[in-house]
């Protein structure tokens, strides 16, 4: 049986695994590569500690998600493919790594941040 998400390092995993497989489809790829230019090394840390608060409360996660991808969206239109795929691989990585309560609420938060995030950037548009 597969365990839940239980903790910071299960995210951590969580969070590398699914980077991972994001950089190999060149859907979506060049976002982070070409356009936002992170460094996963740098980057991996920050999106665990966005991910900590989340799902647990806690952790000093203080960056504007939205802002921060708002400006990303005037450099590269991010469009509804580029979050279908982020979120079908965001699932798909969940389900493959974890089964239990925190596994679906992360996937229902993901879900919900996406479709707020599409609205905001439509409107913003």
């Amino acid at each position: 049986m597969i365990k839940d998400i239980e903790n910071r390092e299960d995210l951590v995993m969580l969070m590398s695994k699914f980077y991972n497989k994001l950089l190999k489809d060149n859907t979506i790829s060049y976002l982070f590569t070409d356009i936002a230019k992170i460094n996963l090394e740098e980057h991996l840390p920050i999106i665990t500690d966005f991910w900590n608060l989340s799902l647990f409360g806690k952790g000093n996660y203080k960056n504007n998600v939205l802002q921060l991808h708002l400006d990303l969206n005037k450099k590269s239109n991010l469009t509804p493919e580029h979050f279908k795929t982020w979120l079908a691989t965001f699932n798909l990585t969940v389900d493959e790594n974890f089964s239990g309560e925190n596994s679906e609420q992360i996937k229902t938060k993901a879900l919900s941040i996406s479709t707020v995030m599409q609205i905001k950037l439509h409107k913003s548009a």
